[in-house]
């Protein structure tokens, strides 16, 4: 949790205090000049895993999946419902215009909700037998870096606001799993069973 929201911290104090987050625009480029048709194609269908209108479908899909879940449904529907509302605030806040478009992107609402969507999905993943649960956290790891890179790549974000987001929902995700622990428990959230 700590290290989501110091990097989210960092970023931010960075985005507000200098004319441009050191690196944003050559780390752009390089992406952008990677950018061939088939592979915006692909991003423009990943870029889907970071909308909340299929998250939060999904979040529900997660209080069936896993019982641990079921067992304290407020803190995950919480984390879907919080998340967004803070990164909201936060781009007022903030007031960092988008790449390309005078509206306020930082931080990045899809890298945001598919962060602390992922990072529920790799807590919950703790009760699934140890292939299964590899699986599934290394797919939640790898929708966080697609969707972030798919956010940059559409031209929509840069890459701080990208990373920014991720920090944020990563610091949220986090906080739901230290809440959905069960009182007395002595495991640390997220730690291997």
């Amino acid at each position: 949790m700590l290290a989501g929201a110091a990097g989210f911290l960092a970023l931010a104090l960075a985005a507000i205090a200098l004319p441009s987050v050191p690196g944003d625009p050559a780390v752009r480029e390089w992406l952008l000049a990677r950018a061939t048709p088939p592979v915006v194609a692909a991003l423009r269908v990943i870029n889907y895993a970071g909308s909340w209108q299929l998250l939060i479908p999904a979040t529900l899909l997660l209080l069936v999946v896993f019982p641990r879940a079921r067992e304290r449904w407020w803190v995950w529907i919480g984390l879907m419902l919080a998340a967004p509302a803070a990164e909201g605030l936060l781009k007022i806040l903030i007031g960092r215009a988008r790449p390309e478009d005078p509206s306020m992107g930082f931080p990045s609402g899809h890298a945001t909700a598919a962060a602390a969507f992922s990072g529920a999905v790799f807590y919950l993943a703790a009760s699934l037998s140890p292939p299964a649960r590899i699986l599934v956290r290394a797919g939640a790891v790898l929708t966080i870096v697609l969707v972030a890179l798919a956010r940059v790549i559409l031209r929509a974000h840069w890459p701080a606001d990208t990373l920014a987001g991720i920090g944020l929902g990563i610091a949220f995700a986090s906080a739901a799993a230290l809440l959905a622990e069960p009182a007395g428990s002595a495991e640390i959230a997220g730690g291997g069973r």
